[in-house]
């Protein structure tokens, strides 16, 4: 599939980074003063696509040319019986998972993407709100942000092991900071596992398989 228009286009430069997170236009090139948005929609676009096995590509002539986004999926065969469910991108298990994120617009695509994968997905924007969620929920993963404005994510990690009832909670860090003291503060703080920003999708979507 091709959609095309005849916007401000990109430079050679530009499109060979348009698909990393939070990656914007410049200002000069953006449609209004502000811009607007985080820079996640074509990295959270481009990891579904990659979920299902298909690619996302862009394309432009130069500034002021337009652009061109080409999304290519695989075929997939009928079902052998009415019975067959399609699986394609979805998560063999369906977890309760709860997200505590205090970036709005990152929280909604990171929510976003966990229900495409058949995932039921809980929010919390603070630390506090996220173990009192994590208490009443007990859900199956908590996605956890490290720097919170109240309690940061170390506290929330040591509250929630100190739960009995959620010891079979699975706590995954995320985190700016992906160097080798950041991966042991972590897990002294009782997280099973610990994920950098901005997030590989698909490494999350096999983390979660593998539960």
């Amino acid at each position: 599939m091709h959609v095309r228009d005849e916007g401000i286009g990109m430079e050679p430069g530009e499109l060979s980074e348009l698909f990393d997170p939070f990656v914007q236009a410049r200002p000069s090139l953006a449609s209004s003063p502000a811009g607007g948005g985080l820079g996640l929609g074509l990295a959270l676009s481009k990891g579904l696509v990659e979920l299902h096995g298909g690619t996302l590509q862009a394309r432009s002539e130069g500034r002021g040319r337009g652009s061109e986004f080409c999304l290519t999926l695989p075929m997939m065969h009928a079902p052998a019986s009415s019975t067959a469910v399609i699986t394609t991108g979805k998560a063999q298990r369906s977890c309760v998972v709860l997200v505590i994120e205090d970036n709005f617009d990152g929280s909604l695509a990171l929510s976003a993407a966990l229900e495409h994968m058949g995932h039921r997905v809980f929010t919390a924007h603070d630390g506090k709100t996220g173990i009192a969620t994590a208490h009443e929920l007990k859900p199956d993963v908590v996605l956890c942000d490290i720097g919170l404005p109240d309690v940061d994510g170390y506290d929330v990690a040591r509250a929630l092991k100190r739960d009995e009832r959620l010891r079979a909670t699975h706590l995954i860090a995320l985190s700016g900071y992906a160097q080798p003291e950041d991966h042991l503060l972590a897990a002294k703080a009782g997280f099973d596992a610990h994920l950098a920003k901005p997030l590989e999708m698909a490494e999350l979507a096999a983390m979660l398989a593998s539960l």
